[in-house]
């Protein structure tokens, strides 16, 4: 198969590991790393199956700068939606790429426990079947792949889930307890369902892996680079602090204000968001925790 995967960030190398186990697979990235079948980008793109694992904020930019189409059929390996725009990622990659050559991967999938072939189950997510199944057979045995034609409803579980996390790290930071995280991540479902049903999210999306599966998995472990930045902020350090020492992009932390940007503007109840946007913005945790409770 012509398969490369772009991005070799830790989720990208992870990807990258997992389809290297039954198929050749290229991997580019901007800095030029040492791993087995790294070409440059022009390489990469003259493939067929493209695995794309860039984050959500440059994306758009990205594929101005140096992609053309030529029918590549393209699995979306990011989770976010665009600050300042609203935009999510399938109507960013529907501006370049036919809605029938796109796929977008969700489901709980830490890079870390790929990279050791732990078990690992994930959703395609797709408006067409074939292009779905195709890139499910791409995946090795420890990997479980899904399909599923909810492609907004996963966009948006995989979006607000980090937002969810940062709030769950937060919680944990102040050692309110196990109550807590358990009221905060079960109503913080609540929410993200009332946000995903307004853009025609389907139920069964937000009870399965790509829902329910990634917030448990995200908003409960230091593994999560979005807890961990509710962590640090609960702990008195200041954000930029807590970015440079992550060392990666948290999505979650441009996510948030694009979340709030929707709710305000289409009048949907987004308390725990709402919340997590004035902490990342400078308010006391427990202030928050306070109205929140009220």
């Amino acid at each position: 198969m012509n398969i490369a995967v772009i991005g070799a960030g830790k989720w990208g190398q992870a990807i990258h590991f997992a389809i290297s186990k039954n198929f050749t697979c290229k991997i580019s990235s901007r800095t030029k790393k040492n791993i087995k079948n790294f070409v440059s980008l022009t390489e990469a793109l003259e493939c067929e199956y493209l695995i794309i694992a860039l984050p959500a904020q440059i994306v758009r930019a990205w594929l101005k700068e140096n992609f053309k189409y030529k029918n590549q059929k393209i699995l979306v390996a990011a989770k976010g939606i665009e600050k300042g725009t609203g935009s999510f990622l399938n109507d960013i990659y529907k501006e370049f790429v036919p809605e029938q050559n796109l796929a977008f991967l969700s489901g709980p999938s830490f890079a870390a426990e790929v990279i050791k072939s732990l078990p690992t189950c994930v959703v395609i997510n797709s408006r067409n079947s074939d292009v779905a199944d195709k890139f499910a057979s791409f995946f090795p045995d420890f990997i479980k792949t899904y399909t599923s034609d909810d492609v907004i409803g996963a966009e948006i579980c995989g979006a607000y889930k980090n937002v969810l996390a940062i709030a769950s790290g937060i919680c944990d930071g102040l050692e309110l307890g196990n109550n807590a995280r358990a009221s905060l991540i079960s109503r913080g479902l609540i929410e993200m369902r009332r946000f995903g049903k307004f853009f025609g999210a389907e139920d069964e999306t937000f009870l399965g892996l790509s829902g329910a599966g990634d917030l448990f998995l995200t908003a409960s472990s230091v593994l999560s680079r979005n807890y961990r930045v509710g962590f640090g902020l609960a702990k008195g350090k200041s954000l930029s602090e807590i970015l440079d020492e992550l060392g990666e992009v948290a999505e979650g932390v441009f996510t948030t204000d694009a979340i709030l940007e929707l709710s305000k503007k289409y009048k949907i109840y987004t308390p725990i968001v709402s919340e997590v946007a004035l902490v990342l913005k400078g308010k006391q945790p427990k202030l928050s925790l306070k109205d929140l409770l009220a």
